[in-house]
């Protein structure tokens, strides 16, 4: 299967992921044409397990599903306890780049080596309270960082700002080191809060409600974010 990965995108660039964990699932295939059409530029897919994070949402089979419904890179945010023994179904299924997260069950190692075997780019998130430092040592083995503005496992919840100087600071990192990786802030994202996020030094947006459950609709809400 030829990827879409997300080495393919300019991460110079402000990109705009919209998370169909926010989207109307009875339609979810019509969500993401929509979205897609309207100039996203990923497709952010939240995996939960009820055990990392206290909910539980979609698996690999209805990631397969609405898998044809675009050609945009499927970002897959696996916020699971043991993400190394899902790699492999989700890749399957048609995810173009793996995130999980430093706070995780498995091997970090391990798990990165699992997502590039099935020609997937690589991510590492953590949660509002763990360090920056936590994933520093891993960069250069990496193809993009996830800085969590919220507690992980519920749509719809407020921005935290506090979480700024860390977004500033893996910033700093990558610039020093140099290499292509992406910056990306999840958690609270809007028209209000876009700015804020890129100021610091991310350049990808995940945005669910602020873009799905915009009454200016989709096409508008990527615009806003984008020129925030």
């Amino acid at each position: 299967m030829k990827r879409n990965t997300l080495e393919n995108l300019d991460y110079r660039k402000v990109l705009v992921a919209p998370s169909i964990l926010s989207a109307d699932f009875a339609r979810l295939g019509e969500e993401i044409r929509a979205v897609d059409t309207a100039g996203a530029d990923i497709i952010h897919v939240d995996i939960m397990d009820a055990h990392f994070v206290p909910n539980l949402t979609i698996g690999p089979p209805v990631v397969k599903c609405v898998r044809p419904a675009s050609r945009l890179p499927f970002d897959v945010h696996l916020m699971l306890t043991n993400p190394r023994q899902y790699v492999r179904a989700f890749a399957d299924a048609g995810a173009d780049h793996i995130t999980f997260h430093i706070e995780c069950g498995d091997g970090i190692d391990e798990t990165i080596d699992e997502i590039r075997r099935h020609s997937c780019s690589v991510g590492l998130s953590l949660k509002p309270g763990t360090a920056a430092s936590s994933i520093l040592p891993y960069l250069s083995k990496i193809d993009l960082v996830l800085v969590m503005t919220v507690e992980p496992g519920f749509g719809g919840q407020s921005f935290m700002s506090g979480m700024m100087p860390k977004v500033t600071e893996f910033r700093k990192a990558i610039d020093k080191i140099g290499l292509p990786i992406h910056l990306e802030v999840d958690g609270g994202v809007g028209p209000d809060t876009a700015g804020i996020v890129t100021k610091a030094g991310a350049n990808i947006l995940v945005a669910g409600t602020s873009v799905f459950k915009n009454p200016v609709g989709c096409r508008e809400a990527i615009k806003m974010l984008r020129n925030a």
